[in-house]
């Protein structure tokens, strides 16, 4: 059972896709309001839809007929970093010059109790499927990092999966690890949807198969899969540390990593266009764009 949500009549409109692909109409025009609803009544989120659609026929539409709009306004996107052998891999090449004992603070990292775990994005910052994110203009080796995220309420519950794209400047972070926040945080780097996949209908989240594609003037130049199932950390743990002393805003979307990553020469391009599949969730889809410089207000 899929939550998406869409334009309807100018409006957002929430609704759910079944494992049939019939897509019911909600009552609601937000997640959150799902969830307190839900919450409120003491069912889990996909009980209560399935009670709220009991009696009701589905909409006349396929899901390609809908503009899909962001599944969750959230209010911050958060993401772990080297979770997978790969992740770890690509950064300590990154950052080859820093090894210190041939240890990087990478590989301390990713074998420390405390997991990374930075914030990616602001709701004003965050895109959905089909929106044009943007490339830095003082970066020359920028690349998406393909990511599952979990969708947390404020009780700290994962209630649903959502695919992340991640942009990330290699050469910025690969310069100095304290520029991290410059790497992975302007306009329009990151985007999540296309749907949130409830997470009782989630057999095992630990073997969900990642694809990311990327083409360029139509041709495909990079297609490289992986699986949740090479994650060191789980998912809990993860959520764990991120509520340790911090304010949870209730939808909070966290990311959980990325095993792809495209090989050393590859950098992104205008007009770029990057697929991220999950088969349980969908196609994220988005375009990329050169930043123009603007003026600073002041």
């Amino acid at each position: 059972m899929n939550l998406i949500r869409y334009k309807k009549a100018e409006k957002a409109q929430m609704a759910v896709m079944t494992e049939d692909l019939a897509i019911y109409d909600l009552s609601f025009s937000d997640f959150q309001e799902i969830d307190a609803r839900a919450s409120a009544r003491e069912m889990s989120i996909h009980s209560f839809i399935k009670e709220q659609i009991q009696d009701q026929l589905p909409i006349n539409k396929k899901i390609s007929d809908l503009e899909l709009l962001i599944p969750i306004e959230t209010e911050e996107v958060w993401a772990a970093g080297v979770t997978y052998q790969k992740s770890r891999m690509a950064r300590n090449y990154e950052s080859s010059h820093q090894e210190l004992n041939n240890e990087t603070c990478y590989d301390k990292v990713y074998h420390a109790e405390r997991p990374e775990i930075f914030l990616k994005s602001t709701r004003k910052r965050t895109l959905g499927p089909n929106q044009q994110l943007y490339l830095r203009n003082d970066s020359n080796w920028q690349v998406p990092e393909p990511e599952l995220g979990l969708v947390i309420n404020h009780q700290a519950k994962i209630v649903g999966y959502i695919i992340g794209n991640d942009l990330s400047c290699r050469d910025i972070e690969g310069e100095n690890p304290l520029y991290l926040p410059q790497a992975k945080v302007w306009k329009g780097s990151c985007s999540i949807g296309p749907s949130i996949r409830l997470v009782e209908t989630v057999e095992n989240p630990y073997d969900l198969t990642i694809t990311c594609r990327i083409y360029r003037k139509n041709e495909l130049v990079f297609n490289q899969s992986s699986s949740t199932s090479q994650l060191k950390r789980k998912f809990d743990e993860l959520v764990s540390y991120l509520v340790k002393n911090n304010e949870l805003f209730d939808g909070v979307v966290l990311l959980s990593g990325t095993a792809i990553v495209p090989p050393d020469d590859f950098t992104l391009q205008d007009d770029d266009h990057i697929e991220i599949e999950i088969p349980e969730i969908g196609t994220l889809t988005n375009a990329v764009k050169m930043m123009v410089e603007q003026a600073a207000h002041c």
